[in-house]
């Protein structure tokens, strides 16, 4: 017999694909010049040069029995050196090699942090607006994910909410920033107040509780964003990297997961998540982009066009009306439907699906974000289709 848990699950189509889908639909039936595609989180730089060269090399000149062998449970030791010289270099850190365990992007290295300090029934908090994958990472570790409603003014922590919230249950808090889907960058100082009420909670409640950070976007910030490591704040932390959006590589599957060496049983947690992916079969990602990334740790791909964007749209929908929190970083925004009336939040949903089927104008609602009455515009597009698409805007404005 299947498993009815899973069969379940195959109904519940996300919602980001489920537009993706509808603009690939409507671009083969109408046309490309048809869709302005603002769905989904598809980086739109090539990879630098270096990441080419390293593979040619690597491919070229490599030992091929090195290169095509198992990798190590725990991760090529070259590269986990690599990755924790380059977070002591960047960030005043202290990691060793055993700190750093390799994996398939972030959602490798959130799937393995979770069940690293949850057991079965704990609570994990995080915050909306959220990424809603965030979900099965959470369920398959066995616990339970409880999101803390949005501070919609400024996209930071909603601390009231935040403390009423957090109970002896709780044995982890989840953020990611530069955040997916506002744009905003959590500040020094909401790090530093997160900070201190984890550790007043820990005191309280008696035990550990982890900070896990999903960073994909830590290199996506725009000019003079105070960006901090939130790991240099609070010692119990785990960071979860991938290098799918710094250097382009999606495809690749390459990131990585972080122990802070300050933490509790800092030395056990990569072995534990070695451990971990016996039940998963996760058993590291490829050695090949492993040798990559060693190579270009400390390099990106042109990101510049992500602000560039940003300015563009941020500018031009405030000026048709759009009420937006002005993105810092990543390539997404998250401004309000328009056309609430008495302060009331529009259905967002209804609103997306009409501009689509109405304009070609491709936008994810806010709800699967728990951010409902606001839309979510991913810019990771050519310049000029956003040039192209601000008229289509305007009328949408008034839908």
């Amino acid at each position: 017999m299947i498993n009815e848990f899973y069969k379940e699950m195959t109904g519940k189509e996300s919602v980001i694909r489920q537009f993706f889908d509808f603009a690939r639909a409507r671009a083969a039936e109408k046309g490309p010049d048809s869709v302005f595609n603002f769905s989904i989180g598809n980086p739109s730089v090539p990879a630098p040069d270096s990441v080419r060269q390293a593979l040619i090399d690597i491919v070229e000149n490599g030992d091929p029995v090195k290169l095509h062998g198992y990798s190590p449970t725990l991760g090529q030791d070259s590269t986990k050196q690599s990755i924790a010289d380059s977070l002591n270099r960047r960030f005043g850190m202290n990691y060793k090699a055993n700190h750093i365990f390799p994996t398939s992007g972030a959602a490798g290295a959130l799937a393995h942090a979770l069940r690293c300090v949850t057991k079965e029934g704990d609570s994990v908090l995080t915050f909306a607006p959220y990424f809603p994958e965030y979900i099965p990472y959470v369920k398959g570790a066995g616990a339970e994910l409880k999101v803390v409603p949005a501070d919609y003014s400024s996209f930071q922590i909603n601390f009231e909410k935040f403390e009423e919230m957090f109970d002896a249950n709780v044995s982890a808090v989840l953020i990611n920033s530069p955040n997916n889907p506002s744009g905003v960058v959590y500040t020094t100082e909401t790090i530093e107040k997160l900070a201190e009420i984890m550790s007043k909670k820990q005191e309280e409640f008696g035990h550990e509780i982890f900070l896990i950070t999903d960073e994909p976007y830590r290199e996506i910030v725009f000019e003079g964003t105070d960006s901090p490591f939130p790991s240099k704040f609070y010692d119990n932390s785990i960071c979860c990297y991938s290098f799918s959006k710094s250097i382009s590589l999606p495809g690749e599957r390459i990131g990585y997961m972080a122990v802070n060496p300050a933490a509790k049983d800092a030395d056990l947690i990569v072995p534990m998540a070695g451990q971990i992916s016996r039940f998963t079969g996760h058993n590291c990602p490829t050695a090949l982009m492993q040798f990559v990334i060693e190579r270009v740790i400390d390099e990106t791909s042109d990101l510049s066009i992500y602000e560039r964007n940003a300015n563009l749209l941020y500018d031009e929908l405030t000026r048709i009306g759009y009420e937006i929190v002005k993105p810092m970083g990543t390539f997404y925004m998250m401004p309000k439907v328009p056309g609430g009336k008495d302060g009331e939040l529009r259905d967002a949903n209804e609103w997306c699906w009409k501009a689509a089927k109405e304009l070609g104008l491709i936008t994810v609602p806010g709800d699967s974000f728990l951010c409902p009455g606001h839309f979510r515009i991913s810019y990771c597009v050519p310049t000029e289709m956003i040039e192209k698409s601000i008229p289509l805007f305007e009328k949408a404005y008034t839908l």
